[in-house]
Parts: C-alpha cells; sequence; structure tokens
C-alpha cells in the first residue's frame, strides 16, 4: 500500500491550493479516504473524508472552504482548499483503513504535504 501526496506549498492568504494523493496497492473503490492535517505543536486533524459513494464530512473548521473529491479511474483523492489562512498552515496527509478478509485493520499514512500560508 502507498500513499503519496503533492500539491502542497507557499501560498498569501485567501490563496487556493489542490493537493492531491495517489493510491497504489489496493481496490481504492472499495474504501473510504479522509485528509488529516497536523499544525507545528498541535495533535493531528480530520479535516475531510469521502466515502466509496462519494458522500463527504468535513470538519468545521474548514467547511465551506474545503473540498474533497475523489477519481478512482486515477486512484487518486483530492482536498480544494479555498480562502486560505493563517491558521491552515500544517502538514497535510491522506490515510486509509484497510480492512482483510479475516477483519484485520491497518492504517496507512502518505508522506505528507506541506501547506504555509503566510503573506
Amino acid at each position: 500500500v502507498q500513499l503519496v501526496e503533492s500539491g502542497g506549498g507557499m501560498v498569501q492568504p485567501g490563496g487556493s491550493l489542490r493537493l492531491s494523493c495517489a493510491v497504489s496497492g489496493f481496490t481504492f473503490s472499495n474504501y473510504v479516504m479522509r485528509w488529516y492535517r497536523q499544525a507545528p505543536g498541535k495533535q493531528r486533524e480530520l479535516v475531510a473524508a469521502i466515502t466509496t459513494g462519494g458522500s463527504t464530512n468535513y470538519a468545521d473548521s474548514v467547511k465551506g472552504r474545503f473540498t474533497i473529491s475523489r477519481d478512482n479511474a486515477k486512484k487518486t483523492v483530492y482536498l480544494q482548499i479555498d480562502s486560505l489562512k493563517p491558521e491552515d498552515t500544517a502538514v497535510y496527509s491522506c490515510s486509509v483503513i484497510i480492512i482483510t478478509e479475516l477483519g484485520y485493520r491497518f492504517l496507512y499514512w502518505g508522506q505528507g504535504t506541506q501547506v504555509t500560508v503566510s503573506s
């Protein structure tokens, strides 16, 4: 299982970024995908999730500004981030919980991509 994020960078407040998470090693279309972020000195925070059917959920802090989507053909999950604020500065990571035939659950993470919002 591999998850590889990209698309981070440094942007000014009010700017936008589109993060991508390309996956391999499992049947992408069968699993819920999640984006997390972790700011320096803070706990990791779940910011968005998307189900196999395309239903989405967001943390209150990002509702209306973040949009999660998925492309099953490309095995990629995206996070569109608009109206960026300095407090959005964090390492953003995608995650998946793989469930084996025996019912064991394994949590996988990507390496993360840095988003820095600064003027």
